[in-house]
């Protein structure tokens, strides 16, 4: 059995139900990563998604795609707060892909709803820049919730791209739901939910329950793109056993946890919260050994010099209570050293 071919909603963007997120290899050389993305391409995928905010990540994406640009659709974003700066983020993008339009443009991680005759000009600019055809279909990405029924709600985006695991909330299926009934594309990020799923399979399992789901996996090595590409043509089912499986995934990654998006940093005290504050689930899925090291220690240590400006707190997109979170993984994490 073949993976099957999925639809974008409206955008009329047909692919394979298994995709690529290009953050990761900006982590890699220009040569490593153009020979993933060039794989990924022979392999069967056949969307890629990137953005401004990844650094050099289009320009290595644009290496491993020369030549098939035309047999692909590429994604990318733009986190600009003004015309001016949507502009300038475009015009670098399409120099940095070497290709004369995106196939798909999102604002990224918004905490409002942009519109037409808002006073900011922003979703004009997207309008705009469709019509002289330098993008061809309008997304948006975010972290919440509410934004994100609202943005589906407004009839203005041919895609949201959203946080979708087989650790989803009920809020978050009902995103893919109402996705669907607006036919509007669902592009799926983290679905490894930050590193804490470690099963491939079981992750890529799950995704192919909706129909309407996109997932882009995000790869930095070719062994992990191999595990994503065998199931091209052999997609994992949704069997008892699995399901068994992702009952007790869940049952131990339940309650609030980091999902190490990083949108809380950079911490004035130099703490590595993306990492610090789900230590304690590292420690219980990989060898321990890894974050059991002097440099380890010492980065955990820095948490005492939390000086609750409440900083990560207000800008983390799942409402944690992030140095609450990261005393209780210290406290947890002193019981594997002493």
């Amino acid at each position: 059995m073949k993976m099957r071919e999925i639809t974008l909603g409206k955008t009329g963007i047909r692919v394979p139900q298994n995709a690529f997120g290009a953050l990761p290899i900006q982590r890699d050389d220009l040569v490593t990563a153009a020979a993933i993305v060039r794989r990924a391409y022979e392999g069967g995928m056949r969307f890629f998604d990137t953005a401004r905010a990844y650094t050099d990540s289009e320009v290595k994406l644009a290496a491993g795609l020369r030549g098939v640009r035309d047999q692909v659709y590429i994604a990318s974003k733009t986190q600009a707060k003004t015309p001016e700066q949507f502009w300038k983020d475009l015009e670098t993008t399409l120099s940095n892909l070497e290709t004369d339009h995106v196939d798909l443009y999102q604002f990224h991680f918004v905490k409002q709803c942009w519109r037409p005759r808002d006073g900011t000009g922003m979703y004009e600019c997207m309008l705009k820049a469709k019509e002289q055809g330098k993008i061809r279909h309008i997304g948006v990405t975010t972290h919440s919730a509410e934004i994100g029924m609202e943005l589906i709600e407004s009839g203005l985006y041919e895609t949201l791209q959203f946080p979708f695991s087989y650790l989803a909330a009920q809020r978050d299926i009902a995103l893919v739901r109402a996705c669907r009934e607006h036919d509007m594309g669902f592009i799926a990020m983290k679905g490894l939910s930050g590193g804490l799923i470690t099963n491939s399979r079981a992750a890529m399992a799950y995704m192919l329950q909706y129909d309407n789901v996109l997932p882009i996996w995000g790869v930095q090595r070719m062994s992990e793109l191999e595990e994503w590409l065998s199931y091209m043509d052999n997609p994992p089912a949704m069997d008892p056993e699995m399901e068994s499986f992702l009952q007790k995934e869940r049952e131990e990654l339940s309650g609030s946890f980091c999902r190490g998006c990083g949108y809380c940093m950079p911490c004035p005290q130099e703490i590595k919260i993306d990492t610090c504050a789900r230590m304690s689930l590292f420690l219980r899925r990989m060898p321990a050994a890894i974050y059991l090291t002097p440099e380890w220690q010492a980065e955990m240590a820095k948490i005492d010099t939390c000086i609750e400006c409440g900083s990560c707190k207000s800008k983390c997109p799942y409402s944690l209570d992030t140095p609450v979170l990261l005393k209780r993984n210290y406290e947890d994490y002193k019981t594997f050293i002493s």
